[in-house]
């Protein structure tokens, strides 16, 4: 691979800021080209076959500029289009997020329940428990739709009594039974977000699985570091297909970092 090409990651918006802030953690030497499809966003209450037209669209804006990688950081388009990005595009490398996630539950999960918790085209899907399941075929996988965590994490509602509730009622059906899982998936890029809600209502031994992290390091191990450019600080080029000043506003809480409206291109799909 060229090491001088920059590594391309999308995202229906900046949930996937998640995933690039653990890629820029783990390869900080790496130029990154993020899109956030934000025109069309969400994309987990699409169909599959919209989230496959629509991820395509992503990928040849990427491919366009070059890429020499597709990081796929959303579970939607994940559970939904990666198998078709991969037959559309033989020669370059995808990663999605749902593998490397499944992966680290499996390996983190004692008993092997497991549950998973996203969007609801991730959920409907089944992604996650195919995954699994490939890994592990007597792994038991508990799933739940937590569309309403998408919403708070956009609106910074991320901790305190409102963003508990909400967890504890999605998650104690789940958790507050004899023989519940040891292990939660949060099979959705904006969930991290609300890790802190999240670890409050689950007992205490229940690991959590963050597949942002688990994902660049799959990403490093397929493509490498830049070795090129060691002690160097990669830069990113953003774009996005609507409302840049809301992008940066709320794709800064999830990156980490402040973003400058002025520095994101908006491009047609």
């Amino acid at each position: 691979m060229n090491e001088s090409k920059p590594i391309g990651v999308f995202d229906s918006g900046v949930g996937g800021l998640t995933v690039l802030r653990a890629l820029r953690a783990a390869m900080p030497a790496e130029n990154f080209i993020y899109l956030g499809d934000t025109a069309r966003l969400p994309y987990g209450t699409k169909s599959a076959e919209t989230v496959v037209r629509y991820s395509l669209q992503c990928a040849d804006a990427l491919i366009k500029r070059r890429v020499r990688c597709l990081v796929v950081a959303c579970n939607t388009a994940s559970a939904s289009a990666l198998g078709a990005l991969r037959e559309h595009h033989p020669t370059l490398p995808v990663i999605g997020v749902v593998e490397p996630g499944a992966a680290a539950a499996v390996a983190a999960s004692a008993t092997q329940h497991i549950a998973v918790i996203g969007t609801e085209g991730t959920i409907s899907g089944g992604a996650y428990q195919t995954a699994i399941h490939r890994l592990n075929p007597a792994a038991r996988v508990t799933s739940r739709a937590c569309s309403l965590f998408v919403s708070m994490a956009e609106e910074g509602w991320t901790e305190g009594p409102i963003a508990e509730a909400v967890a504890s009622r999605y998650l104690d059906p789940i958790f507050q039974n004899a023989g519940a899982p040891d292990t939660l998936v949060l099979g959705c890029t904006h969930f991290p977000a609300l890790a802190t809600a999240i670890r409050a209502v689950l007992p205490r031994h229940v690991n959590i699985v963050d597949s942002a992290t688990i994902t660049a390091a799959a990403v490093l191990q397929l493509v490498g570091g830049n070795s090129a450019r060691v002690g160097t600080r990669g830069a990113v080029a953003w774009l996005a297909t609507d409302g840049a000043a809301r992008f940066a506003r709320v794709g800064s809480a999830f990156l980490g970092e402040r973003l400058d409206a002025e520095a994101i291109d908006i491009i047609d799909l």
